[in-house]
């Protein structure tokens, strides 16, 4: 391969390293527009659990994506919470503590429904819960729901893979509560990253011909 050629083909490479540095992570506060923008998405219904303490990190799956569940950091103990008994959540076994999430395989996109639960695992309202998505390169965005309800959805799609969520409610006495944790890969690569390729392609093509030519 010419120095040319070799020059064009390292120009896309450092385009392409320069995008990635650039990931970016969109968060959506509806289900709707969260699976508008994720691609193939599983959902983990925390059906499962019971009123009961599960010693942590859960190993777990959505759909087709692994991920653990632990909570922390006073408790390591996951319960399951619900309203009707039918319908079960996953919340800390301590109210000061938090929920994480963390991810495994090629995850852009994850989501749920946050709010709060009180002692007996029935819904409660709570001030406000923080939810805060990890990249693989460090990259974070927090999301912060007033007043949560056990609709209130918030979910994040990254440029790249995503790393974790971790979850938790401001109020004392709350405990920071989760259900229907969807996880998902991008179907497509972004716009943004077809562009890069195009350049890159497009600058290696140029320089191939003018060396032919030459």
């Amino acid at each position: 391969m010419s120095l040319t050629v070799k020059t064009a083909v390292a120009s896309a490479v450092l385009l392409l390293a320069a995008g990635a540095a650039q990931a970016d992570i969109t968060a959506y506060t509806s289900q709707s527009s969260y699976l508008s923008a994720a691609g193939t998405t599983g959902v983990d219904s925390f059906d499962d659990l019971d009123i009961e303490p599960y010693d942590g990190p859960l190993v777990r799956s959505a759909g087709d994506y692994s991920y653990e569940l632990s909570a922390g950091p006073e408790s390591i103990e996951v319960w399951g919470a619900s309203d009707d008994g039918s319908d079960f959540w996953a919340t800390p076994g301590w109210s000061g503590d938090g929920l994480t999430f963390t991810l495994s395989g090629p995850v852009n996109g994850a989501g749920g429904f946050f709010f709060g639960s009180d002692l007996f695992g029935f819904s409660t309202p709570l001030e406000a819960i923080t939810i805060t998505a990890t990249d693989i390169n460090g990259g974070t965005l927090s999301y912060t729901i007033e007043a949560p309800e056990v609709n209130s959805f918030v979910g994040f799609v990254s440029d790249v893979q995503l790393a974790s969520l971790f979850v938790k409610g401001s109020e004392p006495g709350v405990f920071t509560t989760a259900n229907d944790l969807h996880l998902s890969v991008s179907a497509v690569p972004e716009p943004s990253t077809y562009a890069m390729m195009l350049a890159g392609l497009g600058l290696a093509g140029f320089a191939a011909r003018r060396q032919r030519k030459s």
